[in-house]
């Protein structure tokens, strides 16, 4: 996916194409490239994202009472998923900034520790790691807002069609219904936060990406540079990746709260049943 965003003159075959050009010129472990960074970094975006989540939605419960919160439950995931991603987002951002440099230049270091050494040496804390906080903003937390409105709507739809509480359900179906709400919130997701994921992709692919004036500019310059179809390309490779993960992430979230005997706590989809 990032190879289609950095290099669309090169790897512009497809998702499938894709895959076999890395491997032809690569071999199949160039597409592990960058995994220690992805995986750092969205442990403890998950953490902070799913973790915050329950936080925030639990002092708008607290504030409002439960009954005020089931009437505005919409405007509480839209404000306490965007409040948690934010958070996450400081933690994500250097992570992912080394993914990128990995990834489009295999060679700039051997490895997570070495490749973070580098960037700071050579550029600096805040133009080497967060360059891209700005664009990851404005991708992560429409992204989140959505992934989460999405998921809470379509499960609210698909517990309520069973004719049972969640709570009386048998652990199969309440994954099942969980996995799928999850690819469902994880395209929608992929689909609004496409454009920012380009731009974040291209500004960390280099200190010079986009010109060499403030953040904004280089951003705005990129914009115009790639234009509309520029700002989609990767978009079918990253709408099987989100939706993939979102799957997962929802099912194991759902998982855990059930193994800890906290699907109660801040569960505002629905009235209880009389």
């Amino acid at each position: 996916k990032t190879r289609m965003q950095l290099s669309p003159e090169i790897f512009n075959t497809g998702f499938l194409g894709g895959f076999k050009q890395v491997i032809a010129t690569e071999g199949a472990g160039a597409l592990m490239t960058g995994f220690a960074p992805t995986f750092a970094g969205y442990f403890l975006q998950g953490a902070f994202k799913f973790g915050g989540y329950e936080f925030f939605k639990k002092q708008w419960v607290d504030k409002l009472g439960m009954d005020e919160a089931r009437n505005n439950r919409q405007l509480i995931y839209l404000t306490s998923s965007a409040s948690a991603e934010f958070f996450a987002d400081v933690a994500l951002c250097p992570l992912e900034a080394t993914r990128i440099r990995l990834v489009q230049d295999p060679k700039f270091a051997p490895g997570l520790g070495s490749a973070a050494s580098r960037i700071l040496k050579e550029q600096g804390l805040i133009n080497g790691f967060y360059s891209g906080f700005v664009p990851m903003l404005l991708k992560q937390v429409p992204y989140t807002m959505a992934k989460f409105v999405v998921y809470e709507s379509l499960a609210d739809k698909a517990f309520a069609a069973t004719g049972k509480p969640r709570t009386e359900l048998p652990n199969s179906q309440v994954i099942g219904i969980n996995l799928l709400c999850g690819v469902g919130a994880g395209i929608a997701a992929a689909l609004i936060s496409q454009p920012a994921d380009t731009l974040l992709s291209k500004i960390n692919k280099s200190a010079t990406a986009g010109g060499s004036g403030s953040i904004p500019s280089r951003l705005m310059n990129l914009a115009r540079e790639y234009g509309f179809k520029g700002l989609f390309a990767g978009t079918g490779a990253r709408c099987v990746m989100v939706g993939s993960i979102t799957a997962g992430q929802f099912a194991i979230y759902g998982d855990i709260k059930r193994v800890l005997n906290a699907t109660g706590g801040t569960e505002i989809a629905a009235a209880p049943r009389t």
